[in-house]
């Protein structure tokens, strides 16, 4: 890396005349460099360069060779060449436009150490965390504000000291780099009995010799701690909800996504295909699709009742955390660590699946691991000496496309090709507006019964709107727009205006007509919708062989509201 890229401009002296050999010979050259000077001469012989140096102390003057080099010149080459001739000519496009000679040199190097320095100064300034830098005899150069900070060592007190006078050498990453010539990258490392620090460490490296290390370390100890709360807490809600599933009766899998369009179904038909195996099932979507839902079903399908589900969030946990969220941490890890030690979410996955929520967004150096545990099954708790072993299945879930990112290089080639095994894209809503209004109706019940406000009808124009929106937020936009409907609703009406957006904005999906009607049919909205909803009772009773308790349970509705529905439609059934 170039921070101070060089250009011939920094080093050339334009004071210079070159005088041509059939020029030169008439003169007398000490007369020329006398009153030229301080302007440089230069003589030209054929292919030949000639350096004339003034000597006013002696009256001489001392003719040198020199070197002609092009402007394009790189710094490495210009300095080892003015180290071997002194003084060298710059030409370019024919023209001699200057000369270069050590002293030029001298006051770049300089010149960019100045620079250098103060860029360094201020980045160790800067920078919050602890940085801390030793030579090849252990001895600290560097120690920041923040390792002051994290390890209450002032500065005066430690630099030029040998750091394995302040630290236990078995603690210090630092020395391994040094002596070993390793690196790590975001590994948590216990300083002291009661501090965890985030490290990273590199060897320094000159003319490939190590002749130091440095380290950078942040403190994660109080977000462990505080960790930890909340990891207990999700257990003791996962283990509850565990119990609960235990007392609650099968049911179709997929009976929690809403919609009957055609290519749900097939989205549906093929997840339960993949599902009746254990390959690993890789689905995309867009944010608000429903993947937790299919990944859900796809476990329902293929688990037992009592496996668990555990859902990890990629996208969600710090990169400080993953790896302890991940595989847990053994007990006494910390001072205020829970003393029982805390199991990963690998663990709690045991005989059951382990879901990879936005997997796009995993932490390449945790891939590594990710993709160890994938082969072998097998993995170690933070601060753990003892290899654990884990049985379970894995869905991964992504709204990004994972195979520009391996192109990227954001993401490893080798895991993805392990996780994509068997992939499903789930539709976005606005590729299937049939299922609009379905999931319209469902969430228009579920809400106006969570907030008490019965709501009596939905106007054409609302329900236009919401069939016409574009809905780049799909299903988890759709309900939060319900939502708002229901709260900001009057006396059991609903309004355009309370809809979260212009109107004027929405467009058609894809430019197709809506399904079931066509361009020549001219009846009014309600009539339409009616007929939607005729045949979306129709096809839940044949599904349910015309059993409509079971057809107003899957319909998310009272048996009374059915029998209603069907009477007003005319349904003879």
């Amino acid at each position: 890396m170039n921070l101070f890229p060089f250009e011939i401009t920094h080093v050339l002296n334009r004071n210079l005349k070159v005088l041509e050999k059939n020029i030169w010979k008439t003169f007398d050259l000490y007369k020329v460099a006398k009153e030229a000077n301080p302007t440089k001469i230069f003589l030209k012989n054929n292919e030949e360069i000639q350096f004339v140096q003034l000597f006013n102390e002696t009256n001489e003057i001392v003719v040198t060779p020199c070197k002609e080099a092009s402007s394009s010149i790189s710094f490495t080459k210009l300095m080892n060449t003015v180290e071997t001739f002194g003084h060298v000519i710059i030409q370019d496009n024919g023209k001699y436009i200057g000369y270069v000679n050590a002293t030029a040199i001298l006051k770049q190097i300089m010149n960019t150490y100045k620079k250098m320095e103060a860029y360094f100064k201020t980045v160790l300034q800067t920078i919050d965390s602890s940085c801390t830098a030793i030579d090849s005899n252990q001895n600290v150069l560097i120690w920041t504000e923040g390792a002051e900070r994290i390890f209450s060592v002032k500065q005066e007190d430690i630099i030029g000291k040998k750091i394995t006078d302040f630290f236990a050498p078995e603690r210090l990453e630092v020395l391994k780099s040094l002596t070993e010539g390793s690196s790590v990258t975001n590994s948590q490392h216990h300083a002291r009995e009661d501090l965890v620090v985030m490290i990273n460490s590199n060897p320094v490296y000159l003319n490939k010799e190590v002749i130091g290390a440095v380290v950078s370390e942040t403190n994660i100890t109080s977000q462990i701690r505080l960790h930890n709360e909340l990891s207990n807490t999700t257990e003791k809600l996962f283990n509850l909800e565990k119990e609960v599933n235990k007392l609650m009766p099968s049911e179709d899998p997929f009976v929690a996504i809403k919609g009957n369009s055609n290519i749900l179904k097939k989205t549906i038909s093929m997840t339960r295909k993949a599902a009746t195996t254990n390959t690993n099932i890789l689905i995309y979507g867009e944010s608000g699709v429903g993947k937790e839902l299919f990944a859900k079903a796809v476990h329902n399908i293929r688990e037992g009742q009592n496996a668990p589900f555990v859902p990890i969030n990629c996208g969600a946990i710090p990169s400080t955390l993953f790896e302890s969220e991940i595989f847990g941490y053994e007990k006494g890890a910390f001072s205020g660590a829970d003393q029982k030690g805390k199991k990963g979410k690998v663990e709690l996955a045991k005989g059951g699946t382990l879901f990879l929520d936005e997997i796009g967004e995993m932490p390449l150096d945790m891939q590594v691991k990710i993709l160890r545990l994938l082969q072998e099954k097998k993995f170690f708790s933070v601060g753990g000496t003892k290899e654990k072993e884990v049985d379970f299945r894995v869905v991964a879930a992504t709204n990004r496309n994972l195979k520009k990112l391996v192109e990227e290089g954001k993401f490893r080639e080798d895991l993805y090709y392990r996780l994509n095994v068997v992939n499903i894209e789930i539709p976005p809503l606005r590729s299937r507006p049939e299922d609009v209004i379905e999931l319209t109706h469902y969430f228009l019940y579920e809400i106006s019964i969570k907030y008490n406000r019965p709501i009596y009808g939905i106007s054409q124009a609302v329900m236009q709107a919401l069939l016409q929106h574009d809905w780049p937020g799909n299903i988890r936009e759709l309900k939060n727009g319900i939502e708002r409907l229901v709260v900001f609703s009057e006396n059991g009406e609903i309004k355009v205006e309370d809809l979260p957006f212009e109107i004027s904005g929405t467009k058609s999906t894809s430019g197709k007509q809506l399904p079931y009607f066509t361009e020549y049919d001219n009846r009014a909205l309600s009539e339409r919708l009616e007929e939607v909803e005729k045949e979306i009772i129709l096809k839940q009773l044949e599904k349910e062989n015309g059993n409509k308790l079971a057809c107003a349970k899957t319909l998310q509705i009272t048996r009374a509201t059915l029998y209603n529905r069907i009477n007003k439609l005319g349904l003879d059934v």
